[in-house]
């Protein structure tokens, strides 16, 4: 049983399962993955839950050798208004928004996905790049830079508490933020 973070931990503690490894901090899927590098898989079953897109976990397991099942607990989707999204995307382009926070790689694909549809994603690049933007962490911030969006502020750790306090850090700055 190797285990991303520490909710999954303190859930299967408390359900007496046995843990036999733990990713580190950032608890990202890079963590999981090298705890799995010394565990010997050939020839074993093995089961990744995962959630959003592909898991890089069960492609890397499988070369490995065992028998994979994926269990997907859940998805991310467009919502079935995305006119939110478009009104940000506008007032973007207006310079209305200070700032952007993303708490998911999934929202930042979304955004974009929007914007290409309705014709505006090279001008959702240029917005954001006037735009202060915030990461929940390490995970959001690679989907982010693969959409060639600057991240200025990323919490560490990727939690809620740190991202939360980070925003508020950078904004309440009375310095001039930078967005280079």
């Amino acid at each position: 049983m190797v285990v991303r973070g520490p909710k999954p931990t303190a859930v299967l503690h408390s359900r007496k399962v046995r843990i036999d490894r733990a990713a580190s901090d950032p608890f990202t899927t890079r963590e999981v993955l090298a705890e799995l590098l010394g565990t010997p898989l050939r020839g074993k079953r093995v089961v990744v839950q995962r959630y959003g897109d592909q898991s890089r976990v069960t492609g890397r397991a499988r070369k490995r050798g065992p028998d994979v099942t994926e269990i997907v607990t859940y998805h991310w989707a467009l919502p079935e208004d995305t006119a939110p999204l478009l009104r940000l995307i506008s007032a973007l382009g207006r310079d209305e928004i200070d700032l952007v926070a993303f708490t998911s790689a999934s929202q930042a694909s979304n955004l974009f996905t929007v914007a290409q549809c309705d014709g505006k994603q090279e001008s959702l690049k240029q917005s954001l790049g006037r735009t202060l933007v915030a990461s929940i962490g390490p995970v959001c911030s690679v989907a982010l830079r693969k959409l060639a969006v600057r991240v200025d502020i990323e919490a560490k750790p990727p939690k809620l508490g740190p991202f939360i306090e980070a925003i508020n850090a950078a904004l309440s700055d009375p310095r001039p933020l930078s967005k280079s």
